[in-house]
Parts: C-alpha cells; structure tokens; sequence
C-alpha cells in the first residue's frame, strides 16, 4: 500500500477549457493516465491535490470525475481555487455515491488512515494577499486545517499535510498559515498551485523552519503522481 499526490490536474474532459495550449501542459491528459496506470496500484492512494476540474458546477464534473475514478487506486480531493464546482461536503458526497465515484473522497474538516500515515489538510489561501477578505479567509482555513490535523492525531498514525496553496514562496510568506504549521508541528507539507518553469524556480522544497515541503503541481511532476510514503 503505497501513498501517491499529484495536484493542478485541471481537467475539462466535460467543458471547454483545455490546457494544452500552455508550455509543458501538451497531452497532458493521456500522459497522466499512462503514468497513473504504470505506478499506482488498486491498493494505493493518491492525493489529488486541488484545481481538480475546470467545471464550474458540480454536475458538470461528470466526465472528470468518471476519468479520476476510472484509474487505480483510492483518490483523496483537496480543493483548490479553481475547483469551482465545490460545494459542501454532504453534497458532494451524495453526487459521488449518486454516479458510482466509489474510489474518491473529500478532505475537508477531516482526516483518512493510509498505511501509517494519516492524510489532512486544506486549500490554505494566497501568501501576498492582506485585505480584509483574505484575513478572513486564512482564518478559516486555518481553522479548517487544524480541524483536519487533529483528526490525523486521533488516529495515532503520522500526519502529513496537504494544501494548494504553498504557504511560502520565495521570501514571501502566509504567515498566518505557517504560523499555525510550525504551532501544530507539522512535519511534513506538500503543495500545488504554482505553475511554469519561472514560478517553479521559486518554489521552497525541502526544510524550511523544520517543515519538510514538496511541490506536487501536475506540470513541475510532469503528470507523474510522486511517491510520498
């Protein structure tokens, strides 16, 4: 039982939105099967972590929701900014069950068992953004991740956190959101978002204040869903 993560997959199997256009994105949809297919196994789990779907309504999702479900594996859904289609998390669910997507589930508020390790997180929120929405927002999330963290220490296994937003690029940081990794003691922190070789060079991997962190966007793995544990 192996635990994968890829994020930034921006499917648009059901809409009009394709990414191919863009520098590194070229077939990326038949590249991430191939891939999918050559690592994961039924027994694994993949993180998909967040700007699943270009949908912008949750019914429209069907196409990408039935290519996700179609591959091996178990799928865990963080939500990203792009995720439009993301409703609460009972409606969500129920479409799910309702189309037969019985290989994904939704983190949102709390945590899932893979192995030892025990999966949590949230979408988080931008790193240079301080109007008052945005406070309001990062408060949320912040609320959201210790939500999920807790729930990963009551299971007694190791968590390990997802978010879509980095909380660090560069020298810019959320602070908040660190803030509340480093008070939590979170060790290890995998992320999306950021896209294109400029932006990729920025990216902080490895430790920073003790945190070990990755980046998991589709473009910088090349559609290959990297082996977390």
């Amino acid at each position: 039982m192996s635990l994968f993560a890829i994020a930034d997959t921006h499917l648009s199997l059901g809409t009009d939105k394709p990414m191919d256009v863009f520098h590194g994105w070229s077939d990326y949809v038949s590249r991430l099967k191939e891939n999918w297919e050559r690592l994961v196994t039924p027994d694994d789990t993949v993180i998909v972590g967040g700007d699943i779907s270009w949908a912008m309504k949750l019914e429209e999702c069907f196409e990408d929701f039935s290519f996700l479900n179609s591959l091996p594996g178990q799928k865990i859904f963080v939500k990203g900014n792009h995720d439009y289609w993301w409703q609460t998390k009972k409606k969500i669910e129920d479409y799910l069950a309702a189309n037969g997507f019985d290989t994904i589930r939704i983190l949102f508020n709390n945590a899932f068992e893979v192995g030892d390790y025990a999966v949590c997180g949230t979408r988080g929120w931008y790193y240079d953004k301080e109007g008052e929405h945005d406070i309001k927002v990062i408060n949320r999330e912040i609320g959201r991740l210790r939500t999920s963290y807790n729930a990963a220490l009551a299971t007694g296994k190791q968590p390990v956190v997802f978010l879509h937003y980095p909380p660090v690029y560069g020298d810019i940081e959320c602070e908040e959101i660190m803030n509340a990794l480093l008070e939590l003691g979170v060790k290890t922190c995998y992320y999306g978002h950021l896209h294109g070789e400029r932006t990729h060079k920025n990216a902080v991997q490895g430790e920073y204040k003790g945190i070990d962190f990755h980046l998991i966007s589709g473009d910088y793995l090349r559609f290959i869903p990297l082996l977390v544990r």
